[in-house]
Order: C-alpha cells, then sequence, then structure tokens
C-alpha cells in the first residue's frame, strides 16, 4: 500500500494533475507490449495519469476501459471516445468487460493502494494529517467506516487486522485498549482515534499512526479480497498473448500477486507428488523472475514509490 507522505499541495485540490502521481510510469506500459489497435484496461483509474500514457499508444481501433470505485476520480476523464469507464471495484472485472462486449483484452494494468488525492483529502478520513470523519471508504456506497471496525470488531478480530494489514508491533495490546476504551472515547475523527491511541503509541508516532490507519484502511474496503478475485479472473479475461501488470505497495499485496502469476493459486508451491502424473495447464507465464521497483530517481521526484513492486504475467 502506497506510503503516506507530507504533501505540500493543497488538501482541496481537485486537478487531475495533483490527484496522483502515477509509478512506475514508463515500466508499466513497456510491461504492457501495447498494440495500437488493442484493448487495455486500467483497474485503478484514479489521476488517469497510467491511462492517459495507454491511450497515446493507441490508435483510433484502440480502446481503454477504466475501473475505478471511487467517485472523485470521474472528473479526471479525458474528452476521448476511445476510453469507456467503469464506476466500480475491479473485482467485478469480468463482468463489466462481458457487458461492455469487449472480452478478450490485450491487457490489464492495475496501480493498488491509494491515491495522493485520497490522502489529501482530510474528509475521506484515510490521513493522519488532517483531521476529519473515520471514514475511510474509498467506494461511498459501501455502508461499512472505519469507525464501525472500531466500535464493533471483537478484540481477537482488532489484534489480526492491525498485526496482518498494519504490521503494528503492539497490536495485541493496541486492541486490547481499544476494547477497553472504546465507548468512551466518542470516537467519531481522526483527531478522536489520535487521542484514544496516545497512550500506546510505540516508536516513531506518525509511522506508528500510519500503520494503524493502513491496516484499517484495507479492512474498510476489502482490498485483499478485491485483489484475489481479480487476480483470479485474469486468465479468463486476457488474449493469447496479453499481459497483466500489477503493481504492489505491502508485502502480502506482493506475496499474493507473486504466487498467483507462479502458480495460479494463493498458495506457496510445494513439492509435486512423483507418483501423481496428472500436471496442472498453466494459463499464465511470468515474465518478472523478480519484481521491478522505482528507480533511485523516481523515489527522489515520489517517496510514495519507494515501495512500489510491479510484477507481469503473461497468458499462454
Amino acid at each position: 500500500m502506497k506510503e503516506e507522505k507530507p504533501n505540500s499541495k493543497s488538501q482541496n485540490s481537485n486537478s487531475s494533475t495533483n490527484y496522483h502521481i502515477p509509478v512506475l510510469y514508463n515500466e508499466s506500459l513497456e510491461a504492457l507490449n501495447i498494440k495500437p489497435d488493442g484493448i487495455y484496461v486500467d483497474c485503478t483509474f484514479g489521476g488517469g495519469g497510467h491511462s492517459k500514457g495507454i491511450l497515446q499508444q493507441l490508435n483510433a481501433n484502440g480502446k481503454l476501459i477504466a475501473f475505478d470505485q471511487d467517485a472523485d476520480a470521474q472528473r479526471n476523464l479525458p474528452n476521448d471516445e476511445r476510453i469507456v469507464f467503469v464506476p466500480q471495484n475491479f473485482r467485478h472485472l469480468q463482468r463489466f468487460l462481458r457487458l461492455h462486449n469487449v472480452l478478450p483484452v490485450d491487457g490489464v494494468l492495475a496501480d493498488l493502494g491509494v491515491s495522493s488525492h485520497q490522502f489529501d483529502e482530510g474528509e475521506r478520513g484515510f490521513s493522519i494529517r488532517f483531521d476529519g470523519p473515520l471514514d475511510m471508504r474509498m467506494d461511498q456506497r459501501q455502508p461499512k467506516t472505519a469507525r464501525d471496525i472500531l466500535l464493533s470488531y471483537t478484540e481477537q478480530q482488532l489484534h489480526k487486522l492491525f498485526e496482518q494489514y498494519g504490521e503494528v508491533s503492539n497490536s495485541k495490546t493496541l486492541a486490547k485498549h481499544i476494547v477497553q476504551n472504546r465507548n468512551n472515547a466518542a470516537l467519531q475523527t481522526i483527531d478522536s482515534l489520535k487521542a484514544l491511541l496516545q497512550p500506546v503509541v510505540k516508536g516513531n508516532p506518525n509511522k506508528y499512526l500510519a500503520q494503524v490507519f493502513q491496516a484499517l484502511r484495507i479492512e474498510v474496503n476489502d482490498e485483499m479480497g478485491a485483489l484475489k478475485e481479480m487476480l483470479q479472473q485474469l486468465p479468463e479475461v486476457l488474449s493469447s498473448g496479453g499481459r497483466a501488470a500489477i503493481i504492489t505497495f505491502h508485502s502480502i499485496e506482493d506475496r499474493l500477486v507473486k504466487n498467483f502469476f507462479k502458480n495460479e493459486s494463493f498458495e506457496e508451491a510445494v513439492d509435486e507428488n512423483p507418483f501423481v502424473t496428472t500436471v496442472k495447464q498453466k494459463k499464465l507465464k511470468v515474465i518478472t523472475k523478480k519484481p521491478i521497483e522505482a528507480s533511485a530517481e523516481e523515489v527522489k521526484r515520489n517517496p510514495r514509490s519507494r515501495s512500489a513492486k510491479l510484477r507481469i504475467a503473461e497468458r499462454l
């Protein structure tokens, strides 16, 4: 998931220039092996940076399908008849590609995580830098907010999500503290949550809070569940020779992508039984043995690219 870093931009800036800086821009476009008359999917349209790059390489017969569950992203749509915008989570990839009669496609790109714009909009509740509601929903049509999780999850559930999704060092203590004090904390805003957590913050406060917020955001938006569902659909939506390029920002995401590209499952590969002769027919070929990472120059220009990893697979 994208790291949150201080940003000098106005927190209410809505122009697509400030909305989000696309990470691994050239690398991801190159990964798609774009054909001028091909059909491509941008699963995470956001500020439209990657989409713009794809459109520049398409001719009049090419087409781009752009998914984004965040209504704010629609403001960045270019006036281009070659683009079809789908205001949905990419977990519904195959369903909407079928609906628009564009199956199979020649490439799928996904840049996972939160856009700079979402971090910079205080009222969305993603950032530790601004006060705002405990929301964190990427899709405002969904009912569950961060506040709902903090008030309703059991101690065990909170412990698991902070440990797994935030890698919070004292996740067990944190979960216990929240459950013991949440009914008296008037949990409504970011500031009220920060005040509640203050007694158990360990190490660098900004880093600690960022880990807690990351864990809550992943849970609110079921980011791992959506990623799994999208990955499982790739072999069915890609044409032969079509490419999938996935940019991750978190070790759990990267492991899911790595294992699926390699094994077409989410489990680590196990030694095959020599007495079993059935061989699973692979549908994907791994192009990147090791993930592509941002250059030192890109990290300096855009600190949020530091943890980005790009993996590529091709449909056989």
